[in-house]
């Protein structure tokens, strides 16, 4: 089978018994970086030296099906360089692969920055998204597309743009919107920065060091002004997303309904 190993994401005593168990019995590990791979092993003590075959965003479509075929024949252990693999790293076209020739694919579940952020950052955790890394051409407009969003959001970005998103995101959201900079976290010099959105970018302003989660309150409920949310569906448009699509989450922001937002939205198209 296919065993998805979630590792630290700092702080090495986040380590499950688990994954030790698992590092210590492997026959063949594939990791993100094989090197990281070494580097944890060695530190959680695992005198064990399985195979060791690298598994990254540049390889992964090419390797899945070798890799896939050779969990017929042994338990093969997936590693990233921290948290879940899947999870903005690589793993996912190997589960794909995986399901599709009927070899079992399980987890062994741990650190996960995506939930270590969300709850650290006090905004509500009952309904959140995942946005994943914020896209490096096209940021302004993914943030626009999210800010009739009503659930909490949550995305990764780099240290050395995290100036420029808080800015996007005060410019797309509102500068009153709350949100969190959790950095560095399960580290030594972890951080969680918490505050308007407008705050945040002034803070933040000349960029930050380590590893970053932001998070983002999601939109306040809206009164159904039908104008309003055929401005914001149009918006949605312009920027890709289906109309159909647009029309359900800002009928789901506002409260209007989904058919009648949708058929307004097609008069209006019809009529420009």
């Amino acid at each position: 089978m296919i065993l998805l190993a979630a590792t630290p994401i700092g702080n090495l005593g986040d380590a499950s018994r688990r994954l030790v168990e698992a590092l210590q019995s492997a026959t063949v590990v594939v990791a993100e970086d094989t090197r990281t791979a070494v580097h944890l092993m060695r530190a959680l003590g695992v005198e064990n030296r399985p195979q060791l075959l690298p598994l990254h965003e540049h390889n992964e479509r090419e390797k899945s099906a070798e890799l896939v075929e050779l969990a017929r024949e042994t338990d093969v252990l997936v590693l990233t360089d921290a948290g879940m693999p899947g999870i903005s790293d690589p793993g996912f076209v190997l589960v794909e692969t995986a399901i599709a020739a009927g070899v079992t694919v399980t987890a062994l579940p741990g650190p996960s920055a995506v939930l270590t952020a969300l709850v650290l950052s006090g905004l509500p955790t009952d309904r959140f998204v995942f946005e994943g890394f914020l896209p490096r051409k096209g940021r302004a407009a993914a943030l626009r597309a999210l800010a009739a969003e009503p659930r909490t959001i949550v995305v990764f970005e780099a240290p050395h743009r995290i100036a420029a998103a808080l800015a996007d995101a005060r410019d797309a959201m509102g500068p009153d919107r709350r949100a969190a900079v959790c950095r560095e976290l399960t580290k030594k010099f972890e951080e969680v920065a918490r505050g308007t959105l407008a705050e945040l970018a002034e803070q933040f302003a000349d960029g930050a060091r380590g590893e970053i989660v932001l998070v983002i309150e999601g939109a306040p409920a809206r009164s159904g002004d039908l104008p309003s949310a055929l401005a914001e569906v149009a918006s949605r448009v312009e920027t890709g997303e289906r109309l159909k699509d647009a029309a359900a989450e800002v009928a789901a922001a506002t409260g209007l309904g989904k058919r009648e937002l949708y058929e307004a939205a097609l008069a209006a198209r019809r009529a420009t």
